[in-house]
């Protein structure tokens, strides 16, 4: 009777372990999906930034590209 008890006490206790160990997985898993939707949302922000940034940039290279160009000099 000694060993039947041992082997389900030793089993419970794997499965106890086992469920500890999901349950850190799964606070992980959702700690870990936070921070990714926290940085999508600066990612988004920088983008938006960049493309704020890069517009008057960007009207200033087509204008000087119309602009006509002196032909060189020789001398």
């Amino acid at each position: 009777m000694l060993w039947p008890m041992f082997f389900l006490t030793l089993a419970f206790c794997g499965i106890a372990v086992l469920g500890v160990l999901a349950v850190r997985v799964g606070l992980e898993v959702r700690r870990f999906s936070r921070a990714v939707g926290d940085s999508s949302v600066r990612i988004t922000e920088a983008a938006e930034n960049l493309e704020r940034a890069a517009t008057p940039l960007a009207g200033r290279a087509a204008a000087s590209a119309r602009a006509p160009q002196d032909p060189p000099e020789r001398s």
